[in-house]
């Protein structure tokens, strides 16, 4: 690719991915509340996910636990409403300082002529970034318990389950659970046990969990998705019109749970 060719295609990428935001900022302000924002943003993100995965670039398992990440996201949004103030004018700044940052940086530093990393070299990249983790697993393994050694687990469930290691990513959660309870902890250990097909390890966590924190949005939801996976429909139906029945009617995710709901058999 000649260097004119190379710029040509770098401004129109740029201008691509841009657009819609610049666009966005420019229509004539309205009111948004927060949970109206988190629900567009969920939509938004599940209908790119179900083009991913009916295009065939999007295997049915990482499309399960990417839909239920955004669902325990959207779960987990704070319900307040957010503050707009002079965030349009921030935006539209970072909008144009962004591009010309980023082209700054690559004029000094860009390599475009660069080939792309080899196997070997991310192999390479993969076999340090792995024993590291088991450096920092033994360092939390000798450290007494505490709040600074269950941070510690937790940061390393999020790096396993990060690079897809399901069963490391449970067994550091497990660690800081047991250090101390947390309902936002238990949900995210019960989630990453359905998504590595536990499911009845799972259900016993929520069953424990729940009574600890009986009106956590999460666990309940959770604990439906863990009796819908069981094969326990109608068990799922029982707790998911439990939490709709508790819930706000202007809550974002009422209509993911809604869904859920007409889906079972």
């Amino acid at each position: 690719m000649t260097p004119l060719l190379f710029w040509l295609a770098l401004g129109a990428l740029a201008l691509a991915v841009l657009l819609p935001l610049g666009l966005a900022l420019l229509r004539p302000p309205r009111a948004r509340g927060r949970r109206e924002a988190d629900l567009a943003l969920f939509e938004a993100q599940r209908a790119e996910l179900e083009r991913e995965a009916e295009a065939g670039r999007l295997a049915p398992e990482a499309h399960r636990a990417a839909l239920l990440e955004l669902q325990r996201r959207l779960l987990a949004a704070p319900e307040e409403q957010a503050a707009q103030g002079g965030g349009k004018q921030v935006l539209l700044g970072l909008l144009v300082a962004v591009p010309l940052a980023s082209l700054g940086l690559y004029l000094v530093t860009g390599m475009p002529e660069m080939p792309s990393a080899p196997y070997t070299l991310r192999r390479e990249v993969a076999a340090r970034d792995e024993a590291m983790l088991v450096q920092l697993r033994a360092r939390l393994e000798q450290m007494p318990e505490g709040a600074q050694a269950r941070q510690g687990w937790v940061l390393m469930g999020n790096a396993e389950r990060g690079r897809g290691e399901l069963g490391a990513a449970a067994d550091a959660y497990r660690r800081a659970l047991a250090m101390q309870f947390e309902a936002d902890l238990a949900a995210q250990l019960a989630q990453v046990l359905l998504e590595d097909g536990k499911v009845e390890e799972a259900s016993r966590l929520l069953a424990e969990s729940l009574p600890r924190a009986p009106q956590h949005i999460g666990l309940r939801f959770l604990s439906g998705l863990a009796e819908e996976r069981a094969g326990r429909p109608a068990n799922a139906r029982r707790v998911w019109q439990g939490l709709l029945a508790d819930a706000p009617e202007d809550v974002p995710w009422r209509g993911m749970v809604e869904r859920r709901l007409q889906s079972l058999p």
